[in-house]
């Protein structure tokens, strides 16, 4: 939405000049044993756009503790949009039982106006008993929307 020497800019449009920023943090943890992800509870951010085309800016801070053990198998917590699973992942070895905050960062496009949800998913790349956890304490999902394309 470009703006033109002379016009006149309204209320709606000036409203959407400013990035919202957005934030959801983890209310509970999540056990992961299996490849099967499952949402990480509270790391959700619900929102409405209103216009098309919003990009938007999504940076995770997962809270990784890991419980067995494994030489080859991870932890990966993924972002999801409108149900549709982003690419990339935020990753962490599982080589020894210990505790660490990943991070991840996801950009994209919301394509209609109106209601969005964004949200923090978590499993493994393979089965293992006792698995990981990612602990409620530092897990949370940042999301800055900008309208103005």
């Amino acid at each position: 939405m470009p703006f033109y020497a002379g016009q006149t800019v309204t209320a709606g449009q000036m409203d959407r000049v400013q990035p919202t920023p957005y934030e959801g943090a983890a209310s509970g943890a999540l056990t992961s044993t299996t490849t099967t992800y499952a949402d990480i509870p509270g790391a959700t951010v619900t929102l409405t756009t209103k216009a098309a085309n919003a990009t938007y800016v999504a940076e995770a801070t997962l809270d990784a503790n890991v419980v067995g053990t494994s030489p080859t198998i991870l932890m990966v917590g993924r972002l999801v949009v409108d149900g549709v699973a982003d690419t990339g992942l935020a990753i962490k070895g599982m080589v020894v039982a210990d505790r660490a905050t990943i991070s991840g960062r996801w950009k994209g496009t919301l394509a209609a106006a109106g209601s969005h949800t964004l949200k923090l998913q978590g499993a493994l790349t393979s089965a293992l008993a006792g698995g990981g956890v990612w602990q409620q304490t530092d897990t949370k999902l940042q999301v800055t929307i900008s309208e103005v394309v």
